[in-house]
């Protein structure tokens, strides 16, 4: 029988008040403005600025950040459902307990922000960085990652299922009880960074080419 000590742990949930209050729109400038215990529906706060926004205890539903600019944004135990956060800067930001479905994230930039508990689950995050972030106890679900940004990425307790990551960078990346399942890694970038990943045997055979280029197995014809 297989050990399942150094499986990831699961991302805790939010954690939300029973009664949310509904967000008229909130300001033109974002910065340092907060949203506490509320239900965010269906608003577009495209290209606006919100340096060190904070949004916490709340739902995010069908809510547009599309080139928002976010730096050092603060999302804690918060829930977001739809919407898209397309080209969104969200440098130094902090998450923690957070979820996030159906969420288009195209070419959005976490560089250097941390991730504590959190769930991608069906979003898209092709072109999407998070150089030098880090990530513990976060699970990438059925989600897009093409050219994803995994530069200097410390994963800790990270679980990917069914997740496109073709073309991914993970030069410098370092992974630590963290596992893949049912992925696929076609021209993945610097595959001697999954060193250390758990991974199931029929995963590991189909990825058979990606993962002998990791320790420099050329593959040839019988």
């Amino acid at each position: 029988m297989t050990s399942r000590s150094n499986a990831p742990a699961p991302p805790a949930p939010p954690d939300l008040p029973e009664k949310l209050e509904p967000l008229q729109e909130p300001p033109d400038d974002l910065r340092r403005f907060e949203v506490d215990g509320s239900l965010v529906r269906g608003l577009d706060l495209s290209r606006r600025t919100g340096h060190d926004l904070r949004i916490v205890e709340t739902r995010l539903e069908e809510t547009v950040f599309d080139e928002t600019e976010m730096r050092g944004l603060t999302l804690r135990d918060v829930r977001v459902q739809g919407g898209s956060w397309t080209a969104v800067n969200a440098a130094a930001a902090r998450l923690e307990r957070v979820e996030l479905h159906g969420v288009r994230l195209t070419g959005a930039a976490f560089p250097s922000a941390t991730f504590a508990d959190v769930a991608f689950v069906d979003c898209r995050l092709d072109l999407a960085t998070f150089r030098s972030a880090e990530l513990r106890n976060v699970r990438f679900e059925a989600c897009r990652l093409e050219e994803a940004d995994f530069y200097e990425t410390r994963l800790t307790s990270a679980l990917f299922t069914a997740c496109d990551l073709t073309q991914a960078t993970l030069a410098g990346a370092t992974f630590v009880r963290s596992e893949l399942r049912g992925c696929t890694l076609a021209a993945v970038g610097n595959p001697e960074r999954l060193r250390g990943l758990r991974m199931p045997l029929t995963d590991a055979v189909h990825a058979a080419d990606v993962l002998a280029a990791a320790v420099g197995i050329e593959i040839v014809e019988d």
